[in-house]
């Protein structure tokens, strides 16, 4: 049947950025080619984020004055995907590891706090980083894979 969504399985699950998360709410054209290549509500396992996103998307529906019905709407996504905690010893080492590997890199490149939280993550569950910014393609292929889409 045209237009109807079906269900993608796939062996390892996607984390998504914290950027999806702002599209997904937004419902504009990058979350419609978010949907169209990794089909996030339909995909088994069900996409992952980390416990990071959620602070980090929550601080971002504050600064633009999110009303009601995008706030429920995160709230929907947010349930609807499965947090990972940060607070395990695997997180924490990988987390160290990969700020340092980024501090290594020729010209000192400095990553955010919390895309090194989200790189961690992803690093220690296995799974593939669905963003749309570059701030991990010094990591893709070394610590993680991960899946761009141009916003």
């Amino acid at each position: 049947m045209a237009g109807v969504a079906t269900s993608v399985s796939r062996e390892v699950p996607d984390l998504l950025d914290t950027n999806i998360f702002v599209h997904a709410v937004r419902g504009d054209s990058t979350w419609e080619r978010i949907k169209a290549l990794r089909n996030p509500l339909l995909t088994d396992p069900r996409p992952i984020f980390s416990f990071v996103t959620h602070g980090e998307v929550l601080s971002l529906a504050a600064q633009w004055n999110w009303g009601v019905e995008k706030r429920d709407k995160l709230s929907y996504f947010l349930s609807y995907f499965k947090s990972v905690d940060i607070g395990s010893l695997e997180i924490l080492n990988a987390y160290a590891e990969i700020d340092a590997y980024m501090r290594r890199l020729p010209g000192s490149v400095k990553m955010g706090k919390n895309d090194l939280w989200i790189a961690a993550t992803t690093y220690v569950t296995g799974a593939t980083l669905v963003t749309t910014d570059k701030d991990f393609d010094p990591l893709h292929g070394v610590f993680l894979s991960r899946v761009l889409i141009e916003a």
